[in-house]
Order: C-alpha cells, then sequence, then structure tokens
C-alpha cells in the first residue's frame, strides 16, 4: 500500500509541477505592452515570412507579424497584420519591405521612410475594423530577380541576333560587303589626285577674291561719298535761302499780285461790259419796235399832266 501512495503522491506531484510549470510560462509569455496594430497589403510572395516574425523600424525590434492571411475581397492579395510599440514613428512617409535574416532565410518585416517629413498615419475608410495601412515596396531580392528576368530576356534575345548573324549565309553577305568597301577605299584614294588640280587653283582664286573684295570695299566708299553729295544738295534745296524757296516766294507775290490788282479789275471791267450790254439791247429793242427812227429820230414824248398841249383821256359811257 505504501508503494501504492508513494507513487499516487509522486503522480499529483508532477501534475502539480506541470501545472505551475505552465502558469509560470504563460505567465512570462504574456506581453504588458500595449501595441498599435497596422496592416500590409501585397501582391508579390511573401516566402519566409511566419507568425511571430519580428517588425524592425530601421534593424530595431519594435513588433511582430500576429496575422497573414488572403484578402477575401481582393484574388491573390496577401494582408499582413503586424503589431509595433507606440514610440514607433510610424508616418505618411513610412513604408515596408520584406527583409531576410543572414543565410537562414527567415524573412521579416523591415520599416523605413523616405526621410522627408510626414503625418500620422490613419485609416485610409471609416470602417471600425479598418487598420492603417502601411505601403510594402519590393525588396532588394526582389528587384534583383525582376531586373535578373529582364537581363535574361535581353541575353536570350542577344544570342538569337548572334546565331542570325553566324548563320551559313551570312558569311557571304559578309565578304561581299567587304570587297564594295575595299572598292570604296580604292575610289576614295584616288579622290586626292582628282582634288589636286583643284587645290592648285585656291591661290588665284584667293586672290581674285581679295581684290574682288577691295573693289567692293572702293565702291562702298564712292556710294557712300555719293550719298553724301545727295545729302548736302537736298540740304540746299530745303534751306531757307535755296532756290525752292525762292520759288515759292515768287509764287506768293504773284498770288498776292492776282488777288490785290487783277480780280478787281477785271470786276470793274465786267461790270462795264454788263452795262454796254443793257444798253445795246435797249437800242436793239427800240430799232425792232420803230424801225423809222433811224431816219425821222425817236418821236418826242407826249405831254404829261400840267404840260401844255395834255389831253385828259375820255372815259368811256357806262
Amino acid at each position: 500500500m505504501e508503494n501504492r501512495s508513494h507513487a499516487l503522491i509522486a503522480g499529483f506531484f508532477t501534475i502539480a509541477l506541470i501545472i505551475l510549470t505552465t502558469i509560470f510560462a504563460m505567465w512570462l509569455g504574456h506581453d504588458k505592452i500595449q501595441r498599435i496594430p497596422y496592416e500590409i497589403v501585397t501582391n508579390s510572395s511573401v516566402s519566409g515570412l511566419n507568425l511571430q516574425a519580428a517588425v524592425r523600424y530601421k534593424g530595431i525590434k519594435v513588433g511582430n507579424v500576429t496575422d497573414i492571411n488572403f484578402n477575401p475581397k481582393v484574388p491573390g492579395q496577401i494582408m499582413l497584420r503586424v503589431e509595433v510599440i507606440p514610440t514607433t514613428p510610424v508616418t505618411t512617409a513610412t513604408f515596408a519591405t520584406l527583409a531576410y535574416q543572414g543565410v537562414t532565410g527567415i524573412a521579416f518585416i523591415q520599416l523605413d521612410d523616405d526621410k522627408q517629413p510626414g503625418t500620422e498615419l490613419l485609416a485610409s475608410n471609416q470602417l471600425e475594423d479598418a487598420l492603417p495601412r502601411i505601403p510594402l515596396r519590393p525588396s532588394i531580392l526582389q528587384n534583383l530577380e525582376q531586373k535578373g528576368i529582364a537581363i535574361l530576356g535581353q541575353t536570350e534575345q542577344l544570342t538569337q541576333r548572334i546565331n542570325q548573324l553566324l548563320d551559313p549565309q551570312n558569311p557571304a553577305s559578309l565578304i561581299s560587303t567587304m570587297g564594295h568597301f575595299s572598292k570604296a577605299a580604292d575610289q576614295w584614294g584616288a579622290v586626292p589626285g582628282q582634288i589636286a588640280p583643284s587645290l592648285a587653283k585656291l591661290p588665284a582664286l584667293i586672290d581674285q577674291t581679295q581684290n574682288t573684295l577691295i573693289s567692293v570695299k572702293n565702291l562702298s566708299v564712292d556710294a557712300n561719298k555719293f550719298t553724301q553729295n545727295l545729302n548736302q544738295l537736298s540740304n540746299q534745296l530745303q534751306s531757307s535761302e535755296g532756290p525752292i524757296a525762292h520759288f515759292n516766294n515768287a509764287l506768293d507775290q504773284i498770288s498776292n499780285s492776282v488777288t490785290t490788282e487783277t480780280l478787281p479789275r477785271i470786276q470793274t471791267l465786267t461790270g462795264e461790259a454788263r452795262s454796254s450790254l443793257r444798253m445795246l439791247n435797249r437800242t436793239t429793242e427800240n430799232l425792232n419796235d420803230r424801225p423809222q427812227s433811224i431816219l425821222f429820230g425817236n418821236p418826242a414824248p407826249s405831254p404829261g399832266p400840267g404840260e401844255p398841249g395834255f389831253v385828259a383821256p375820255i372815259s368811256a359811257p357806262e
């Protein structure tokens, strides 16, 4: 019985020790620091990233990855939930990249900024469960992978072009092209001999050009002198004592004499001519009425009232 009682006590002691150890471990693992949650959304691969992976800000651990899941609204999109300590300076200029630790390949989230001032990072929508989102940029390895794929594509194109260049049909074309180049070089070698006579004539042509320039210069000087003479002649003609001024004065005098002397005389002569015409008209009318007046003269006028021989006219009976 004693053996059984000792075994039972040992079993109870072992169970109690396990329970106490579990409670102590849970107490030690309990984090009393309040953390701020953020959300990271990406369409890229997050291979090597696990739950409770570290979140570092400029190399300092500030939190952990608490959730990795797919976005049910956007197929192929991955949503990462991270929690960091409140003192982490997360702003609108902060971005995340996927980094790898050493040669183990264990991934973690690296936070950094663009070295620009930013404001407090808030949720992009007004939903209650919405979290502020930190953009995830491609890591160095991802950029190298993309550029490596592009380089491989360019290398493949270069290889295809080299194969086309080394095609059996191309050497003949290359040989023909080289032959054309050789002929062109031979023709170019004959060019200096053809140009030599023209080059020999260049000194004489240069001398003629210089003489022509001297003649043009002299002509320009003569033209300037002629222009100066014309300017002097124009100034003399336009001066107050020049011939144009004298001609204008003579015209003014003639105009004044015509206005003050000739026109009044013409007006007087015109008046006398009008009087003569009136008298001539009267004489013509008298001759028409009494042609005998040419021989007997004009009859004496009838006596008027109060003159001798006046006879009053007799009125007709009513």
